[in-house]
């Protein structure tokens, strides 16, 4: 049924991906797809406001990621299955529905939180890629 599938994770909140990490899993072994894990550093957004970090911040930063996201792979999924561990760097949609796109993903699988009204006034990472994925998003609440 499915080949790719494309699970963003926030490492930040590492500890609440349980679930959808689970569902994730799940529908991998189910389909026999490869699932690729992505974690977005999000970029400075303006020029100016990257003048006021360091000159090495980014590649630190994503070193760091890499680091975390490897090490999140080695603890909270199966050693059996076949995971690829993606690093991305910019806006977080956008990221994810670039990875999505050149993975030639079959779906999306994403953590969601409850709304609040700032994500109702300004549309959250997760409404954005549903709104915009060319492939079949499941989101799963927290």
């Amino acid at each position: 049924m499915h080949r790719n599938i494309l699970l963003p994770v926030d490492l930040n909140h590492s500890d609440s991906l349980g679930k959808v990490v689970e569902v994730a899993v799940h529908l991998a072994r189910t389909s026999g797809a490869r699932l690729h894990l992505v974690s977005v550093v999000p970029g400075f957004g303006l020029p100016v406001v990257a003048s006021y970090f360091p000159e090495d911040f980014e590649q630190k930063a994503l070193a760091g990621a890499r680091r975390a996201l490897d090490r999140f792979v080695a603890q909270s999924l199966p050693k059996d299955l076949e995971v690829r561990a993606i690093v991305a760097h910019g806006t977080v949609y956008d990221e994810i529905l670039r990875c999505a796109a050149a993975l030639d993903a079959d779906l999306i699988v994403m953590a969601s939180h409850r709304p609040g009204m700032q994500d109702y006034l300004l549309g959250g990472n997760a409404s954005t890629v549903l709104r915009h994925a060319k492939c079949s998003v499941l989101v799963v609440r927290d």
